[in-house]
């Protein structure tokens, strides 16, 4: 194994670890964006508004297939799996963006 392969299995087992842990360690208490949007307006208001404009929560403008970083009905164990979907997906659009990369500067 090449040194660059050992950085990729280093830092996709680093990201692997955070993924199985976060659903545990994270707080459920909205924080960011929805926090402040919920302090700005009233949250019946702020629901009301999203309704509107036909959206379910706040930043959505394209319905998410794990919405809140979750599968629906799975409780922790769909927090974990989409954790690990998502870091697996995020590894493959790298590699994706870097080999179109790797083929434009290779052509000039």
């Amino acid at each position: 194994m090449n040194k660059n392969n050992k950085v990729i299995v280093f830092g996709l087992t680093i990201a692997l670890v955070i993924g199985l842990l976060a659903p545990f360690l994270a707080s459920g208490n909205p924080d960011g964006l929805e926090s402040a949007a919920e302090k700005i307006m009233n949250e019946h208001i702020l629901s009301k508004n999203l309704e509107e404009i036909g959206l379910e929560e706040e930043g959505t403008i394209i319905p998410s297939p794990m919405p809140d970083y979750s599968i629906s009905g799975m409780e922790k164990l769909g927090e974990v799996i989409a954790m690990i979907i998502g870091i697996f997906v995020m590894t493959a659009f790298a590699f994706l963006v870097g080999s179109i990369f790797k083929n434009s500067s290779s052509k000039n």
